[in-house]
């Protein structure tokens, strides 16, 4: 069953109901900003209008701008809208005071890309880890510091040094073609001997076997 009466023309169903709740919340929210900005500029054009003082121009122009991006942030009004009534609101206080520039007080944000954005952050905390790192120290830690630094550099020459000193007292080591060339030349020219015990003793031993055979 409907929860208003026959009579009502608006939203019946939860949802519909429950949008215009917050709808009226929301009005109680951001009303009073909108209509702040508007109040804000037109105060700018009336001060313009009745004084050429660029000082009070200025001062007008920026509690004007301050509230259009108060009203943007909010989502009271659209951004873009914000930026349109500011820039038309600048160009009239300049054409007011007479050609003078009034600086607002808007900042003016640089749209940049994604890989852009994570190339500049990781280039703002590079940038703070190295100012943290060389940070203020005490006399004994900037102390400690040049010894470390100073201890380093010693032991990288004396590495060095030494490093020189091996490679000209080493002897220059023969390539493994003329090792193989100079065991086999060794090899050839060795003369295959056959001492004359050896062979004696071969001949006696098979004497003795022959003469019982013929027998």
């Amino acid at each position: 069953m409907a929860k208003t009466p026959r009579t009502w023309t608006g939203a019946r169903t939860p949802s519909g109901l429950k949008r215009v709740r917050q709808a009226a919340r929301r009005h109680e929210v951001l009303g009073p900003r909108r209509s702040a900005a508007k109040t804000y500029v037109a105060k700018a054009l009336s001060t313009v209008a009745v004084s050429n003082d660029a000082e009070t121009a200025t001062a007008a122009l920026i509690e004007a701008i301050s509230a259009l991006d108060r009203a943007a942030k909010a989502g009271a009004i659209h951004p873009n809208a914000a930026a349109r009534r500011k820039s038309r609101l600048t160009r009239a206080v300049n054409a007011a005071v007479g050609g003078a520039t009034v600086s607002g007080g808007s900042r003016v944000t640089k749209q940049t890309g994604k890989a852009a954005a994570q190339k500049a952050a990781k280039a703002r905390i590079a940038a703070g880890k190295s100012t943290k790192a060389k940070g203020a120290q005490t006399a004994a830690g900037k102390a400690r510091a040049a010894l470390s630094k100073t201890a380093r550099a010693e032991a990288a020459a004396a590495k060095a040094a030494e490093a020189t000193t091996t490679a000209t007292t080493a002897p220059a080591k023969p390539s493994r073609q003329a090792t193989k060339a100079a065991t086999s030349k060794a090899t050839a020219s060795k003369p295959t001997k056959s001492t004359p015990a050896k062979a004696t003793a071969k001949a006696t031993a098979k004497s003795p076997a022959k003469r019982t055979a013929k027998s």
